[in-house]
C-alpha cells in the first residue's frame, strides 16, 4: 500500500483498524523520513475477533511530484507521453472533450472544462506547464499561477508573445520580481519543431529541475575528457563546427 502525505491511498493491506494504524505509521514516516516496524496482535492489541498477528514494514519513498498540463493539444498529448516514465502524476486540463479523452490519456488524471476554474493550489513540489489553445487563456492561467508555490511553471510561446505577456502582466499589476519564476519560452534549447520534439524539451527541462541542475545546457559530449586528446572535447560528424 502507498500513502501519500495527504492520505491519498493506493492499494490496501486490509482495511478496518490495522490499515488505520498503519495509515497513521506511514504519516510518521512521511513526516520523519525514517522507516519502521509496525507489529499488531489482532485480538490482544485491536480487539478483532479473527486472532492472529501482523507485522509491516513502512518505509519512506521519494516523492512522487504532480504535474500539471493545461491543453490537451498535440503538445499536451506528446509531452504526457514522454514524462509518462519519469515518476510525475500527471494531471490534464481542457475544456474540449474531443481532445480531452480516456483515449488519447489514458492513466492520467483528466479535469475536463475550463481549466480557469479546475486552477489546482499548488504546492513547492508542483510542476505546470501551460500549452492551451488560446492565448488569453494561457495568459490568465500563468498570472492566477505565478503567485503560487510551485517547483516549476513554463509556458509555451515564442519570444514575441512572453515578451507581449510581460508588458500585459506589468500592467495589470502583476509583481514584476515573479516574472523571474516563469519558464518561457518553455524547454530547452535543441532546436526543436515537431509536437514530439518539442514534448522531449520540455521534458528535458523537467528533469534539469528535479534534479537541481542550473546554469547553460551543455551536450555530455562537449564536457573535456583528457582521454580524446588535443582540448578534450569530442565534435561529433553530425555537427557542423
Amino acid at each position: 500500500m502507498v500513502v501519500y502525505a495527504d492520505e491519498e491511498l493506493v492499494g490496501t493491506v486490509g482495511g478496518g483498524e490495522w490499515e488505520r494504524r498503519c495509515i497513521l505509521a506511514a504519516l510518521d514516516v512521511i513526516a520523519d523520513g525514517v522507516p519502521k516496524r509496525l507489529a499488531a496482535h489482532l485480538t490482544r492489541d485491536l480487539g478483532m475477533c479473527c486472532g492472529g498477528a501482523m507485522d509491516a514494514y513502512i518505509e519512506p519513498l521519494a516523492a512522487q511530484q504532480r504535474l500539471h498540463v493545461f491543453g490537451a493539444g498535440h503538445v499536451g498529448k506528446a509531452l504526457v507521453e514522454v514524462v509518462s516514465a519519469l515518476g510525475f502524476r500527471v494531471h490534464v486540463y481542457d475544456e474540449r472533450d474531443d481532445w480531452l479523452d480516456a483515449e488519447r490519456f489514458p492513466g492520467v488524471t483528466r479535469h475536463l472544462g475550463d481549466p480557469r476554474r479546475a486552477l489546482p493550489s499548488l504546492g513547492p513540489v508542483d510542476h505546470a506547464v501551460v500549452l492551451t489553445h488560446s492565448h488569453s487563456l494561457d495568459q490568465d492561467l500563468v498570472e492566477a499561477l505565478l503567485p503560487q508555490p510551485f517547483a516549476y511553471l513554463g509556458m509555451i510561446g515564442s519570444r514575441a508573445k512572453v515578451a507581449k505577456f510581460l508588458v500585459r502582466f506589468r500592467a495589470a499589476g502583476l509583481d514584476e520580481a515573479l516574472f523571474q519564476r516563469l519558464s518561457a519560452p518553455i524547454g530547452l534549447d535543441i532546436g526543436a519543431e515537431t509536437p514530439e520534439e518539442i514534448a522531449v524539451s520540455i521534458a528535458a527541462e523537467l528533469v534539469r529541475v528535479r534534479r537541481q541542475q542550473g546554469g547553460p545546457t551543455v551536450a555530455l559530449s562537449e564536457h573535456p575528457l583528457a582521454a580524446r586528446g588535443g582540448d578534450g572535447t569530442a565534435r561529433p560528424p553530425a555537427l557542423d563546427r
